[in-house]
C-alpha cells in the first residue's frame, strides 16, 4: 500500500450526533468508543487498515469533545503502531463537508475514505489495487447484505434463523461488474427510475442489484475530486451527493467502459418508469460541469471511470449505523467473525475470560463473549450475547440476543432479551426487558416489565 502512494481518510463520526444510535452513544460516549464485542467500533477499521500495511491515517470526528476522546484512546491502544493525525470538524458537517476541510492535508494522488462504523474482513488493499488498475475516479467497496442472526424471540440464532436486513441500496453495474454506473439509496429511489436510451446502449447490459450494499469505502483520484468539492459547495453527503455526481459525469461525458460517447440529447428529467423492470435513471450534467471535469483531466472526452469492487461471498462486511446493526454485528463477532475481535475461543464456543466468575449451575452459550471481572451469581443463563467488563450480575438471570456494557449491575431474576443495557445501568430485581434500550447511568426498578422501549433519564425542567 505505501508504494501505491495512498492516504486514508477514516469518518469516525462524533458523540451524541448518531441519531440512530440513541441513547447508546451520547457525550461521554463518542460513536467511535461505543463497544463492540467488548472493543471500541473504531478499533476494527483501523486494525484492518493496519493489517493492510497502511500507517498514516487522518482520524476525522465531529466534536472537539469527541475528537479528543477519540484521540487519547487511539494514541493508548495504537502507541507507536500507526501514525494518526485526529481532526475535529463542527457536528454539523456532513461527510463530504469533512471532506473540504481536510483537503489541504491530502496531497497523494488517490486516497480512501473509509466510515469508521465498518466492521469487515476485507482486504482494503485489493480495493486501493482495483482502483488503481482501472485507473477509476471512485471506486467504491460492495458487499452481499450480510445475513444476521434474527433477533426475534429467544431463537439461538442457527443457519435457519438467518436473514438479511432490508434493501438499502439500489446500484447499477455492468456485465463484467467492474463499472458502477448508478447508485442511490432505496430511499431516494422510491418506487420508480428512468433511463436514457443512451446510457443503455452506451453501458450495453446493466445490471440493477438489491442484494449489495454500498460499505462506504471509496479510493478516490485526488484532483477530480478536490476540484468537484471546491466549485459544488451543495454537495454535502460523500454517498448521497459526491459519489452519484461522479457517477453522472462519466456518463454524461463519454467514459463508458464500452464506448468513449454518449448522446447529449435531452436534459435533466424527472425520475420515472418501473425499477422491476430494470430501468434507472441517471441526470445529465449541465455544460458548467461537463467543462470543469474535462478541464480537471485535460482530455476530451474525458476519461473518468467510477469502478466498484464487490467483495467475495464468504467475505464479512457491515456498518454499525443503527440500533438493529448494533445487536446484529455484536453478535456476529462473536459467532462467525471472532477472528476479528483476536480472542481466543474456547472449546465451548465462547469467550469468558480468565477473571470472570461464574456461580454454580450457570451457563454460558456458544457465541457469547464474557469481560473480564465480571461476576455471575447461580443458575444464569447467557445465550447468544456479549456481556461487558466489571458487570454484577446475580443469580436466576436470562440474558439472550442482548448486548451488556461494562460496569452493569443486574439483580436476581431479571430477564434480559434482544436489548442493550449501557454502561453502568442497574437492573433491580425482577425486572424484564425486551427489544430495549437503557442508556448508561439509568436505573430500571424492581418487579417492572418493558417492551420496545428506549429508558432514558428524564431531562430536568
Amino acid at each position: 500500500m505505501g508504494a501505491m502512494n495512498f492516504q486514508v481518510v477514516v469518518l469516525a463520526g462524533g458523540g451524541g450526533l448518531s441519531k440512530k444510535l440513541i441513547p447508546l452513544v451520547s457525550k461521554d460516549l463518542p460513536k467511535a468508543l461505543l463497544p463492540v464485542g467488548n472493543r471500541p467500533l473504531i478499533s476494527y477499521v483501523l486494525e484492518l487498515l493496519e493489517a493492510s500495511n497502511i500507517k498514516d491515517l487522518i482520524v476525522v470526528v465531529a466534536g472537539d469533545e469527541a475528537a479528543t476522546q477519540v484521540e487519547n484512546w487511539i494514541s493508548n491502544a495504537f502507541d507507536d503502531r500507526l501514525n494518526v493525525e485526529v481532526v475535529s470538524v463542527p457536528e454539523d458537517h456532513e461527510t463530504a463537508d469533512a471532506l473540504r476541510k481536510i483537503s489541504h492535508r491530502l496531497t497523494a494522488d488517490d486516497f480512501l475514505v473509509v466510515s469508521g462504523d465498518l466492521v469487515s474482513d476485507v482486504p482494503l488493499g485489493a480495493v486501493a489495487a482495483a482502483h488503481r488498475r482501472q485507473d477509476a475516479v471512485v471506486t467504491a467497496l460492495l458487499c452481499g447484505r450480510p445475513k444476521l442472526n434474527s433477533s426475534e424471540g429467544s431463537t439461538g440464532g442457527s443457519s435457519k434463523d438467518k436473514t438479511k436486513l432490508p434493501v438499502s441500496d439500489v446500484i447499477g453495474l455492468d456485465s463484467t461488474h467492474q463499472h458502477l454506473l448508478f447508485l442511490a439509496s432505496s430511499g431516494q429511489v422510491e418506487k420508480e427510475l428512468r433511463m436514457r436510451r443512451s446510457l443503455l446502449r452506451v453501458a450495453g447490459n446493466m445490471e440493477i442489484r438489491t442484494d449489495l450494499v454500498d460499505a462506504h469505502l471509496y479510493a478516490f483520484k485526488r484532483v477530480v475530486v478536490q476540484e468537484v468539492l471546491d466549485s459544488r459547495p451543495g454537495i454535502k453527503c460523500i454517498k448521497r451527493d459526491l459519489v452519484p455526481f461522479l457517477i453522472r459525469s462519466q456518463l454524461r461525458l463519454g467514459s463508458s467502459p464500452v464506448t468513449a460517447s454518449v448522446s447529449e440529447e435531452g436534459s435533466d428529467q424527472p425520475r420515472g418508469g418501473s425499477l422491476e423492470n430494470g430501468v434507472a435513471a441517471v441526470s445529465s450534467l449541465t455544460d458548467e460541469v461537463s467543462t470543469l471535469l474535462q478541464r480537471v483531466c485535460s482530455i476530451k472526452p474525458s476519461p473518468l471511470k467510477c469502478c466498484a469492487y464487490v467483495a467475495s461471498p464468504g467475505k464479512f462486511c457491515a456498518r454499525v449505523n443503527s440500533l438493529q446493526a448494533y445487536g446484529e454485528v455484536n453478535r456476529a463477532v462473536a459467532d462467525e467473525v471472532i477472528h476479528l475481535t483476536g480472542y481466543k475461543v474456547s472449546t465451548h464456543n465462547n469467550v469468558v475470560h480468565e477473571t470472570a466468575a461464574t456461580g454454580s449451575k450457570t451457563t454460558v452459550g456458544p457465541y457469547c463473549l464474557v469481560g473480564e471481572g465480571s461476576e455471575m451469581g447461580d443458575k444464569c443463563r447467557i445465550k447468544r450475547s456479549v456481556v461487558g467488563r466489571h458487570c454484577r450480575i446475580g443469580s436466576n438471570v436470562t440474558i439472550v440476543n442482548s448486548v451488556i456494557m461494562d460496569y452493569v449491575t443486574i439483580q436476581d431474576f431479571c430477564s434480559i432479551q434482544s436489548s442493550v443495557v449501557c454502561s453502568n445501568a442497574l437492573l433491580q430485581e425482577r425486572s424484564s426487558l425486551k427489544d430495549c434500550q437503557v442508556e448508561a447511568s439509568y436505573q430500571v426498578e424492581a418487579n417492572q416489565e418493558y417492551r420496545e422501549e428506549a429508558l432514558v433519564k428524564k431531562e430536568k425542567a
